[in-house]
């Protein structure tokens, strides 16, 4: 089939790779001059299988500093739908198998991505722990790796560790990674242009037409980096995209099916086909710097990943640099990085690692998601026959690359027929229910 797919981010490479593989013609639009230059960007970078939600399971979903009345109301909804902890387990096993299916692709393909293992909880308070308990009781049930750890055992963990801060325990997630989200897009886009598929960069897609086949109405639009909100990406380097000339206005190209993976740029897509779901706009920010290297203390800065848990704050090793990430929050007015928030994430790494980075080469990223009320992404069939969805896959507290490789397999199994498709990709390691995992749920 000739198929489109809309965004280039984790989960827009990670469907083109999957489809070319199978066989399909595949051929990518891209808004931005370049892979993973918008939602992808600089986020956490964590791979967790666990993801978040048993953590803030008991809790769920809390007040929402920012947030509407309405929108609190549909998330406290969604939390007591009594089919709400079935979906969360289905996500669960979902986030493991993803995490398998990169760590297969990057076996198979010799992907480098500066990924380091392991994730570590910081539980600053007994009542932070005790809050946690619900969360270990269903990664125990569902068979996900977790240990429970005194401070000593944290500070094994992680040498590099403030030992003058206050921690009363710690959970370790060893079946998580850390790594550059950009990176991997990058390497895997490689593989999918191998395999025979297109990228069309700086091409914005204005409508799609209903039919067999699908018409998609696009247009060149270079340099428009301000398109999103990764605001240390408008200078990002412009890639190589299709080797034609790229003619001028609005261009129709036809096409057998369409997988929308362009995040928050897919609403007004959607929109057209007139399906709607209660999206809400929400904001992760981040830093990055290199870490300092000095000889008397060598295991300064982080050795993979870390949760500071009551800030909702992750410190990542990335290569030889230490990113911070606030857990997304929302969009309370448009405009740029919030100083208050900033502050917080330089604080928040100065508490764990004092003096880990070098301050005067901080890259600051802000970057814009959709998510629903429950949390879950949408993945699998719009409803509309040949438009397919792999949308939504960032929550409130994990980003989308923990779930953008399985998402991607699972959806190439379902635009080919429930099962396996013969390609050059490898062959799936023990899927979960295909039916089990389909998300999709407009109408």
């Amino acid at each position: 089939m000739r198929i489109a797919i809309i965004g280039a981010g984790a989960a827009g490479v990670s469907s083109a790779y999957e489809l070319a593989a199978a066989g399909h013609q595949v051929t990518v639009f891209e808004r931005r001059g370049s892979v993973a230059a918008e939602g992808s960007f600089g986020h956490g970078g964590a791979l967790l299988p666990a993801l978040a939600l048993p953590w803030t399971a008991p809790a769920f979903p809390g007040p929402s500093a920012g947030a509407s009345w309405l929108w609190q109301w549909q998330r406290w909804r969604a939390a007591r739908n009594k089919h709400a902890a079935e979906a969360q387990d289905r996500l669960l096993l979902l986030a493991r198998f993803s995490l398998n299916r990169l760590q297969q692709l990057r076996r198979h393909l010799q992907l480098d991505h500066e990924r380091a293992e392991g994730q570590l909880v910081l539980l600053r308070h007994e009542k932070d722990l005790k809050a946690a308990q619900a969360g270990l009781a269903r990664l125990e049930r569902l068979g996900l790796p977790h240990r429970e750890l005194s401070p000593a055992d944290c500070l094994r963990l992680e040498p590099g560790l403030n030992p003058e801060m206050a921690l009363h325990a710690g959970i370790a997630l060893p079946g998580a990674e850390v790594g550059n989200c950009r990176q991997f897009c990058h390497l895997l886009r490689l593989e999918a242009q191998r395999l025979g598929a297109r990228f069309r960069f700086h091409n914005t897609v204005l409508s799609l037409s209903a039919g067999s086949p699908w018409t998609l109405t696009h247009q060149h639009t270079p340099g428009d980096e301000q398109l999103g909100w990764t605001a240390s990406a408008r200078d990002s380097i412009n890639e190589d995209g299709d080797t034609l000339p790229t003619p001028r206005g609005p261009q129709e190209e036809r096409f057998d099916a369409v997988v929308l993976c362009a995040g928050s740029g897919a609403l007004p897509l959607l929109r057209e086909q007139g399906l709607k779901a209660p999206w809400r706009l929400v904001q992760t920010q981040s830093i990055t710097a290199p870490l300092r290297h000095l000889e008397a203390h060598p295991e300064l800065g982080p050795a993979a990943g870390l949760v500071d848990q009551q800030r909702q704050v992750s410190i990542s090793r990335i290569g030889q640099r230490v990113r911070v990430s606030q857990h997304a929050r929302w969009q309370i007015e448009a405009g740029g990085l919030k100083q208050p928030e900033m502050k917080a994430l330089h604080q928040t790494l100065n508490d764990w690692f004092p003096g880990a980075m070098q301050a005067g080469q901080v890259q600051r990223w802000l970057g814009l998601h959709a998510v629903l009320p429950d949390g879950l992404p949408l993945l699998g069939s719009s409803g509309r026959s040949g438009l397919w969805l792999n949308l939504g896959q960032q929550s409130l507290a994990h980003s989308g690359w923990t779930l953008a490789c399985g998402s991607a397999a699972m959806l190439a199994r379902l635009i080919n027929g429930d099962k396996d498709p013969a390609g050059t990709a490898p062959p799936l390691q023990d899927p979960p229910d295909i039916h089990g995992l389909d998300f999709a749920r407009l109408a």
